[in-house]
């Protein structure tokens, strides 16, 4: 893990083990978006934080403004001090596959300061599978794409400054890169990973 990288995915990275890939650019156009409650509710990760996904609202929060498409997660991780992190997730599914898109809206400072001039919003992108009662989350391994890339073995817009990578390819470009490696093992065996049963 590469402990130099402050972006505002270092929320998540409080309380799951492992990394993520960045993305400059989200995994989803609008026409990717399908209404669905698929995330809908409250649920709880192995180490006690609570996962609440609520649809997003286009405008004012009123029933008849509700984006299906769209969610609201608000993460309240349990260690000394509760905290409490928002990310914007849609949901797309390709070659048969579901996968979020994450994206933060709040890190819980709202004061200015030279520390927060210094945060780069970025997206994250993970596979995901589910039942009724509950979520399993895969993140990409970096390490893994960062040695694909050395070997030449995959082309994909990105920049690499020497601490991490980050992915500047657009949408249609991501979806093949994620399609083409969905089924890899060696692709999420060491990136971070969330399983979430309903609260």
């Amino acid at each position: 893990m590469k402990t130099k990288v402050i972006l505002p995915v270092a929320a998540i990275l409080l309380f799951l083990s492992g990394c993520v890939v960045y993305s400059f650019y989200p995994l989803y156009t609008k026409k990717d978006l399908f209404p669905n409650d698929i995330l809908t509710g409250k649920w709880i990760d192995d180490d006690g934080s609570e996962w609440n996904f609520e649809h997003a609202y286009l405008g004012k929060k009123v029933p008849g403004n509700i984006d299906s498409t769209s969610y609201v997660l608000t993460l309240k991780t349990k260690d000394e001090e509760e905290k409490e992190t928002q990310f914007s997730v849609h949901i797309i599914k390709l070659g048969g596959h579901y996968f979020l898109d994450f994206y933060i809206e709040d890190f819980g400072d709202e004061e200015f300061t030279l520390y927060n001039l210094h945060i780069i919003p970025v997206h994250t992108f993970a596979k995901l599978s589910f039942t009724k009662d509950s979520l399993n989350i895969n993140w990409f391994d970096p390490d893994w794409l960062e040695k694909l890339i050395e070997q030449n073995k995959i082309r994909i817009h990105h920049e690499n400054n020497g601490d991490f990578i980050l992915l500047t390819a657009k949408a249609q470009e991501l979806q093949k890169f994620v399609t083409k490696y969905v089924n890899s093992e060696d692709a999420f065996k060491d990136g971070m990973e969330a399983v979430l049963t309903r609260n």
